[in-house]
């Protein structure tokens, strides 16, 4: 099983644009891409990552706009596997 995410990782992703749910021990992003094509694309891309750490996103899309949501049901909140597929998100965009 995963370890429960640091709180320094918290800090850090939440420097970077993620932001606390209501209600919920999960972080939240919303990314904006130039048309469909690449906001498409993107998922494409985090989804093989995702498959990768085994550790699946949240999300939905609309046109440009993609809303993720990370949490980690097996431990009842934000995982190690959280931080780390948050990151290879941002990092995505770069």
């Amino acid at each position: 099983m995963t370890g429960k995410m640091t709180d320094g990782d918290r800090a850090d992703l939440l420097a970077n644009g993620w932001q606390m749910v209501d209600g919920r021990d999960a972080i939240a992003k919303t990314f904006v891409f130039g048309n469909f094509v690449e906001a498409f694309g993107w998922m494409t891309r985090a989804a093989i990552w995702a498959e990768k750490l085994n550790h699946h996103p949240e999300w939905d899309n609309v046109y440009k706009t993609v809303n993720v949501v990370l949490t980690t049901h097996d431990t009842g909140g934000l995982s190690d596997l959280d931080a780390q597929l948050a990151r290879k998100m941002d990092s995505l965009t770069e």
